[in-house]
């Protein structure tokens, strides 16, 4: 989970005297969220270590990106600035803007469980000014949740991964020129995914996997995060995350069976594991989608 103050796009804002935070969140699964007033400013981001997703609420119509000032903003226009790019931007009279944050782990296992390619060979299309009503839709529907109140703010997370998914299957393109050196083979890749997604419910040792690819554990575990973008046991948790959040929207079954069939050793433990994540407990997720 992104602390907000490591977020170089959040905080660029939050020291201007002219920008003004209405709320802000962390949503779990490297994901946070903020809303924002601001008027008469000028913003530059260098770099940042984060994506940003970014829809303007009201006005913007005096916005434009630094060296294109014939572009302006709009209501219900999104802008998509991905991690290390760099803009400038001039902030002519009000406006209102909301902002997703993720992180590059979250986007790598996007591209492994979305697009099936390795995070290293994709990037995220850096768009101003993009027109995209269905995820603008989303982004007026995050504003009306209490990110404050627990089964709202996992509501919230929910939407904000519906975000992402939209964002990485239209906006994500393979790096041109990349030669990609180290790391696991494609059929490896594949195997390992479909290994994970079938064992859930069993205990999944670094050794087995690494059996998979006829590689020591060391070296397996080093061309794993080259190819997935984060480590085995990172993976192998957000995938049982995953699996919990199907059952608790789509199954009545009790806590304690769907923490046994996602691997977790009890229901207590998968609690913890879900609270550390999501900022909320499977019960308050569940009751969530109940409303």
């Amino acid at each position: 989970m992104p602390a907000l103050e490591t977020l170089q796009v959040f905080q660029a804002l939050n020291r201007s005297p002219n920008a003004r935070l209405e709320h802000s969140a962390e949503l779990g699964d490297g994901m946070a969220a903020a809303l924002w007033n601001n008027h008469h400013d000028a913003q530059d981001y260098e770099g940042p270590r984060h994506h940003t997703l970014s829809c303007y609420i009201a006005g913007g119509t005096g916005t434009f990106r630094r060296g294109q000032p014939d572009s302006k903003g709009a209501p219900n226009k999104l802008c998509i600035l991905p991690a290390d790019h760099q803009s400038g931007w001039v902030i002519n009279g009000e406006i209102r803007l909301a902002h997703l944050y993720f992180s590059p782990e979250q986007f790598a296992l996007g591209c492994i469980t979305l697009l099936d390619r390795e995070p290293r060979e994709m990037q995220l299309h850096e768009q101003t000014f993009l027109e995209d009503p269905q995820q603008a839709l989303r982004f007026r529907q995050l504003i009306t949740l209490n990110w404050d109140e627990p089964g709202e703010r996992l509501l919230t997370s929910s939407l904000a991964h519906e975000m992402l998914s939209h964002t990485l299957l239209g906006q994500v393109g393979k790096r041109e020129g990349l030669r990609l050196r180290g790391g696991l083979a494609a059929h490896q890749r594949r195997q390992l995914v479909e290994f994970i997604d079938y064992q859930l419910a069993e205990a999944i040792s670094l050794g087995q996997l690494a059996a998979l690819c006829a590689l020591s554990e060391y070296h397996f575990a080093r061309m794993f995060r080259e190819s997935f973008g984060l480590p085995p046991h990172q993976y192998v948790l957000a995938r049982r995350l995953s699996r919990a959040r199907e059952l608790l929207r789509t199954t009545s079954r009790p806590l304690g069976e769907i923490a046994l069939a996602c691997g977790f050793a009890s229901a207590s433990h998968f609690t913890h594991r879900f609270r550390q994540v999501l900022g909320g407990t499977p019960g308050e997720y569940r009751q969530a989608f109940l409303r």
